[in-house]
């Protein structure tokens, strides 16, 4: 199993001091997973939720509670732009709360605002897994809309080269989902966060 602090932070992975709401990041006590779909964002953050007791949110369930239907529904609907803005309202809302752990949709970080907003209000964790990995445990799943394709394998792979800069980007910690059991990988990401929360006081 293989971690990774390889990100954008100055100082070997240390954040910027001089940005704005550097203190909220840490003081929130909020844990923040990206990925893309199939990664294990949901799964892996009820787990370290219960670990480290705190509260688990996943924005798609909380944009499916607010709206009542599904999130194919949605798309259908108002489409891909008429679901980021609920994302985006969602995500800006949950992170205004302290002591949560937030699994957020694939494509949260494709706004701007997004990135911004997570990077100042939390740790963001990147869970990367292989498109192999993330092909197997989605192919199945007829809730992903962006996957409903001729090709969707091929959705996928362009997806994750079009995500995996920006997830790259807002990470403060990169860890691999491999196929390690969710108990295993969530004590190796919790002694991340330990190690990442010393070398940034």
């Amino acid at each position: 199993m293989q971690s990774d602090q390889e990100n954008s932070r100055p100082d070997n992975g240390r954040p910027d001091s001089s940005r704005p709401d550097n203190d909220r990041k840490f003081s929130s006590g909020n844990l923040i997973l990206v990925g893309m779909m199939g990664s294990g964002k949901t799964t892996m953050g009820r787990v370290l939720a219960r670990h480290l007791g705190k509260t688990f949110v996943d924005s798609d369930e909380e944009i499916i509670k607010r709206t009542g239907v599904t999130i194919p529904h949605i798309f259908d609907v108002e489409g891909e732009a008429g679901f980021r803005q609920r994302e985006s309202a969602v995500i800006h809302d949950l992170l205004g709360r302290d002591n949560l752990v937030l699994a957020t949709g694939g494509g949260a970080v494709l706004s701007a605002q997004n990135r911004a907003i997570l990077q100042r209000n939390g740790i963001v964790i990147y869970l990367k897994a292989s498109v192999h990995d993330l092909w197997q445990r989605t192919q199945h799943d007829r809730n992903r809309p962006l996957l409903q394709t001729t090709d969707p394998r091929a959705r996928l792979t362009e997806l994750f080269f079009q995500r995996d800069p920006l997830y790259q980007q807002v990470s403060d910690i990169v860890i691999q989902s491999g196929r390690q059991s969710a108990h295993a990988l969530m004590l190796h990401l919790a002694d991340e966060i330990a190690a990442f929360g010393k070398i940034s006081q």
